[in-house]
This record gives structure tokens, sequence and C-alpha cells, in this order.
């Protein structure tokens, strides 16, 4: 999506992306910071800020988990930075953070928090939207499932 220059005020400097968006990108072992990503995105421009968070959940697939872990290659952090500057070219960012835990999470813990600040709100939803679903499909991350029932599960692999 480019920036709308059909209404006026668009071409004011507010409304374009900032020089160097990119903000906040990481692959950690610690837990995730929703304060921290969101702080990341802060921008007096920004009319819109979306921001997603992952977390585990108890069930997948009609059956119970019991906890997780994730993997990562050594390329996942350059892999998000790759989509995040996908993202930076296909709309008018300000700013924008990724974050993603590997190692053993347990039910409710943070897994991924992704956030986009844009001019307007639904470019920043769509910039999120990007930016999560990408991230999910192309980088390098995967995760072990642990079941209830003693079965286990590599997903992305």
């Amino acid at each position: 999506m480019s920036a709308d220059t059909s209404r006026p005020g668009r071409d004011h400097p507010g409304e374009q992306a900032a020089a160097d968006p990119i903000r906040l990108i990481a692959v950690r072992d610690t837990a995730l910071s929703v304060d921290e990503v969101f702080a990341a995105v802060g921008d007096a421009a920004a009319g819109g800020t979306a921001l997603f968070v992952g977390t585990v959940r108890s069930h997948d697939g009609g059956a119970d988990v019991d906890g997780l872990g994730y993997s990562a290659h050594p390329s996942a952090e350059a892999e998000i930075r790759r989509i995040a500057e996908k993202v930076v070219a296909e709309y008018p960012v300000r700013a924008l953070a990724a974050v993603h835990r590997v190692g053993e999470l347990a039910i409710g813990d943070l897994a991924v928090v992704v956030a986009v600040s844009c001019p307007h709100r639904g470019e920043a939803f769509e910039a999120c939207r990007m930016l999560i679903d990408d991230l999910k499909h192309q980088v390098p991350i995967w995760k072990h499932q642990t079941f209830s029932d003693g079965a286990e599960e590599w997903v992305g692999v």
C-alpha cells in the first residue's frame, strides 16, 4: 500500500515513513515485555499503533498442551529484519518492533510481540498484520509442543 496522496496534507513529513523506523528486532531466551515493544514504537507523528502479542495456549488441534519450546536458526533475527524492511517498504511506518522468544515456555507465556506505528490506524493494522504473518511463515523458528497425553509435535520444521 502506498500513501494516499489524494487527501490534503498527505505530503506532510509526518505522513511519510520515518527515516529509520526499525527500532527493535530480537530473538531472546528471556521473558518478553509488551511495555518494551510498545515504548520502542512510540512516535509523535503516529496516529495509530497496532500491537500483536502471541501467547502459549493450553490446547492445539483438539489436544491439551502442557508446554512448548521454541528453537531458532542463527539467521532468525536477520530474517525478522528482512521482513521488517519489506513492511517498511510497503507502508508509511513511523516505527516498528518485533521480538520472539526461544527456549522452554509455559502456558500463558509471551512467545512473540510485534508492533507498528503509522500515521493512521488502518496502515498500522495492515502493517502489523503483514509483519506477524510473514514472521510466522518465513522466519526459521520451530515450535516443539508437549501434550498432556505424552505425545509431542514439532511445528514449522
